[in-house]
């Protein structure tokens, strides 16, 4: 009778309807990636995203392998200089119904002494245990100038 009990209860949770989170999770994470934009033109590009990396993140880099893990992505970028001078602003933000899981599209600028390069890229976002958004994969690529 225990074991018709337990297996009623868990037919039922399983097939409670689940609320819809998707919504308050893309605000969430576009909030997330703006903030990210902002602290690195405050501390760099570096800093701002190792400040945003999941632990198992994948950063994927032109003409070489993804770097995968925060502590890796870290060495990597260690010998490479800081830039304050990129900056992105997404501009569409999707999440998952449930809340956990979603991702970021946006554009990039990076100003250089005698140049302005532009790009696209995208960022996959999941929610920590602790409530807070990390991004598990991030990458892009370059486009011309955008059309004025």
């Amino acid at each position: 009778m225990k074991r018709i009990i337990t297996l009623t209860c868990l037919l039922i949770a399983c097939n409670a309807p689940q609320k819809d989170m998707s919504k308050q999770a893309a605000e969430e994470i576009m909030q997330a990636d703006k903030d990210m934009s902002a602290l690195a033109a405050k501390d760099g590009f570096h800093k701002a995203l190792l400040a945003y990396a999941a632990d198992d993140v994948v950063k994927p880099q032109n003409n070489e392998l993804p770097v995968i893990g925060k502590a890796t992505l870290e060495k990597y970028w260690s010998d490479k200089p800081e830039t304050k001078d990129l900056s992105w602003e997404p501009f569409k933000a999707e999440a998952a119904r449930s809340g956990e899981l979603g991702y970021t599209l946006g554009n990039w600028k990076l100003v250089l002494k005698d140049t302005v390069l532009y790009g696209n890229y995208y960022t996959v976002w999941k929610k920590m245990p602790d409530g807070k958004w990390k991004f598990s994969v991030d990458g892009g690529n370059s486009t011309p100038a955008p059309e004025k």
